[in-house]
């Protein structure tokens, strides 16, 4: 009695529509272009920001200026440094990347987005730690358009009983 059995051995595999060939799915290949970058797209409100990132010193280039130019406040550059400390990628990576539209915060949020989905298009495997904190998910809250016969969105205009 010494002898365990495993289910490979009670059950053909070929019965369940699994052959032994289809059992662990080759890992992604890296998506990098010719001069050894990678690139994506993030948005948050009404704020795109196209990123590439690459090997390098940590610099990050926010349209054509110093990050810590662009984004003065401390917020919004722990912000868009996020992915890589989750990743303990810090100081690997130089990011450039050009944002249109929305306010700063919207803008940080939108970097954000776009640099943790170019490190999961340069390595791989770090999607799933990415995704378990939430940064590939792009976050859809957006400002609620304004009704009519309303002062806002939702605010009515002032009572007047007389």
């Amino acid at each position: 009695m010494s002898e365990t059995t495993t289910i490979g051995d009670v059950v053909d595999p070929t019965l369940l529509g699994v052959t032994p060939s289809e059992e662990a799915p080759p890992p992604p290949e890296p998506q990098i272009d010719a001069q050894g970058r990678a690139y994506a797209t993030g948005k948050r409100k009404n704020a795109v920001a196209r990123v590439w990132i690459k090997p390098g010193l940590g610099r990050v280039t926010v349209n054509g200026r110093d990050s810590t130019e662009y984004f003065a406040r401390p917020v919004l550059r722990m912000i868009i440094n996020q992915p890589f400390a989750v990743a303990e990628r810090a100081e690997q990576y130089d990011v450039i990347c050009t944002v249109k539209g929305g306010g700063l915060s919207g803008q940080a949020g939108a970097v954000r987005h776009g640099i943790s989905k170019a490190l999961t298009h340069f390595e791989p495997g770090l999607r799933p730690v990415l995704k378990k904190g939430g940064f590939l998910t792009r976050d859809s809250r957006v400002v609620e358009r304004k009704k009519y016969g309303k002062a806002k969105a939702r605010r009515s205009f002032q009572f007047s009983k007389r």
